[in-house]
């Protein structure tokens, strides 16, 4: 807490040197120098005279760093620095390291052929090091002669063998003492039975800057919060770690976010263990007995609740709720997100959180809403800066600028490369003025097929092989995603077509649209698997109107094409088939005012079916292949077989 900066350091000291003789518990052994030091409290020694200074630096050749000559005028070396460096060195002690631990070999082996000079030097430090521990736990204290700043500072290096982590720098020696003394707070701050409660001035003032920064988080200053949070973190102060957990989640940071001291509380255990749930989930090789490890001090109700919304959150039933007009807000979310409307979804829940109630006063935002399978990818790092942005709980503030929607409110995004560049080629159905549960029975044969609960595309499509017993060389089932292309639209949409045909390939548009209008385009203008194609087709009132196919380089078309979709202004030159799937993709926009929601087909949650095959049957001559998949309950003896385990050819 204290700055020494200016290198002030007696008050800085002698504040230490009385919050570790306080926190010593009575009638414990302790050696001589210890209980001399508990005494007296000082953890220090005599200051170093000018003169056995300019001795030391006349032995070691080099004048020392301005804030360590300035700590040795005020004590000639330090007992427990941190809580395992023991004995730290003065003026008599300091020398050298010269490899006499045999490090800088050990850290050389690690380098690789392509390590540069900056890896070449920290590896080198064990050489020209000054050492600085004199007593410590297999901890090294080394400062770097060649790692100076403007000011004439030495960066120190620490490092312990039992942390397995590289060694960790410190800008200067009023920076590691500031970092040893944190430390030392950090291991105090958890006492154990019968141990006197580690309180003192540096405690006290920062429990009330970890009081100012939860209002302050409630206002909407998270930047400010999150900082004084983070500083109280360092010196183990009891809720700041829970605290500012709940803000990195909502920025969309994970690693190491526990919520400690918080989601073992049955008070916030509703709202923070789905996210902490969520993320155990999302790395499958965790054995889920180190769940338990984060939930350390919980009662057996609480673990058993972590389980069960473990298995919820993976089977994708996990299902968020809140109370009040907030809880309402997640409801009509849910409806617009699970149909493809995530601007609006977010839209409902910013506007509703000025409603939104805590569990407790330690409760900064509602969170349980991140592992929800439909409302969790509403979430991107600007958003959660708008949500954290936003005064809530009571608090009062100035409500930010709404952040910008992901949906660009057209189907031209199609033509733009996705980061894997694995959207060469999709195909879409567009039907209008029908919900999006309607869907199956314009494009499914027979009645009674209902939509799967909502997923990813990838996660329907693992789902979907997994189930699937039979393959055909002819048969185009396509597993299709679903919801609101715009207004009076709905949309099924295929990102990872079957390879096209052109001769084999049936327009789905004619049954789709029964009583209405459909659209249906099929894009592989940049497709990887043969020539590129373009397909598009307009029905209404079960009747196909016109359409045009792009394949082999040739147009084939049928009907009365209107001129903003004439097939020559996009095909009579294409050398970029980016731009003309674009183009293409602007004048169906234009001519249909429909639109696909971007975030929800990429990173969304969708509602999905399969569709009937959109190729005609084989003909009399034409071949193709069928497998058929059985399992087994046992594998069969030496020279069994067992069913029809083989392709069929036809």
């Amino acid at each position: 807490m204290t700055d020494t900066t200016a290198y002030d350091w007696r008050p800085f000291l002698l504040s230490w040197s009385g919050e570790w003789a306080d926190s010593l518990p009575d009638g414990e052994t302790r050696g001589e120098d210890d209980e001399t030091a508990r005494r007296e409290r000082w953890l220090g020694f005599p200051p170093a005279s000018e003169e056995r200074i300019a001795a030391m630096e006349e032995r070691l050749g080099r004048r020392m760093p301005p804030s360590y000559r300035d700590f040795l005028k005020v004590s000639d070396g330090w007992r427990h620095a941190g809580g395992f460096v023991w004995l730290l060195a003065g003026t008599e002690h300091a020398h050298w390291h010269n490899n006499e631990s045999g490090l800088a070999d050990m850290f050389e082996e690690y380098l690789d052929e392509d390590a540069g000079p900056e890896e070449r030097r920290e590896a080198d430090i064990w050489r020209r090091g000054l050492q600085l521990d004199v007593e410590s736990d297999i901890t090294h204290v080394l400062m770097d002669p060649e790692d100076v700043d403007e000011d004439g500072e030495w960066a120190v290096y620490t490092w312990a063998s039992w942390r397995a982590a590289p060694p960790e720098r410190h800008a200067n020696f009023s920076e590691f003492m500031r970092d040893m003394h944190r430390e030392f707070h950090s291991l105090r701050a958890h006492r154990g039975d019968g141990e006197p409660v580690f309180a003192n001035d540096t405690t006290q003032k920062l429990d009330a800057l970890v009081e100012e920064a939860r209002l302050e988080a409630l206002r909407g200053g998270w930047e400010r919060a999150g900082k004084a949070l983070d500083e109280a973190k360092e010196y183990g102060r009891p809720r700041a770690a829970g605290l500012g957990d709940q803000i990195r989640r909502l920025l969309g940071q994970t690693y190491m976010v526990y919520f400690d001291g918080l989601v073992t509380d049955p008070q916030y255990a509703p709202e923070l263990l789905p996210p902490l749930v969520a993320e155990h989930a999302a790395h499958s090789y965790r054995d889920d007995s180190t769940l338990t490890f984060h939930l350390r001090g919980a009662d057996d109700d609480l673990v058993s609740l972590a389980y069960a919304t473990l298995d919820q959150v993976r089977n994708g039933t996990y299902r968020y709720t809140a109370a009040g007009p907030f809880g309402e807000a997640v409801e009509r979310a849910r409806e617009l997100a699970r149909w493809g409307d995530t601007d609006r979804a977010w839209r409902t829940l910013r506007n509703a959180l000025p409603l939104w109630e805590p569990l407790g006063p330690d409760h900064l935002a509602p969170l349980g809403w991140v592992a929800d399978p439909v409302l969790g990818p509403l979430l991107t790092p600007e958003r959660g800066r708008e949500l954290l942005s936003t005064p809530r709980g009571g608090q009062a503030g100035k409500a930010p600028s709404p952040a910008a929607g992901l949906d660009p409110g057209d189907l031209a995004w199609l033509a733009e490369p996705d980061p894997g560049n694995n959207r060469t080629s999709y195909r879409f159905v567009l039907v209008e003025g029908v919900e999006p549960e309607e869907l199956p029975g314009r494009l499914v044969d027979g009645d009674g097929t209902v939509l799967n609960e909502p997923k990813t595309f990838w996660e329907a499509r693992h789902r979907s092989l997994h189930n699937r017993r039979e393959f055909s060389s002819y048969d185009d089932r396509a597993l299709m995603a679903v919801g609101r292309a715009g207004t009076g639209w709905s949309f099924a949409f295929d990102g990872d077509p079957a390879p096209f045909h052109r001769q084999r390939f049936v327009s789905p548009a004619a049954a789709a649209s029964e009583g209405t209008r459909a659209v249906v385009v099929w894009s592989g203008l940049r497709t990887w698997h043969g020539e590129p194609f373009f397909h598009l087709s307009v029905a209404q009132d079960g009747a196909e109107q016109y359409a045009f196919t792009y394949a082999d380089g040739e147009i084939h078309k049928s009907g009365d094409i209107p001129r903003a979709l004439d097939q020559s202004r996009f095909f009579s030159d294409l050398e970029d088939g980016v731009e003309a799937e674009r183009s293409l993709l602007e004048a169906v926009t234009g001519e249909f005012g429909a639109c696909l929601p971007r975030h929800a087909i990429v990173n969304g949650r969708l509602h999905t079916f399969t569709t009937r095959s959109w190729t005609r049957p084989p003909k009399d001559g034409e071949t193709y292949a069928v497998i058929r998949m059985h399992r087994t309950a046992a594998h069969p003896a030496d020279g069994e077989q067992t069913g029809d385990n083989g392709p069929e050819s036809r």
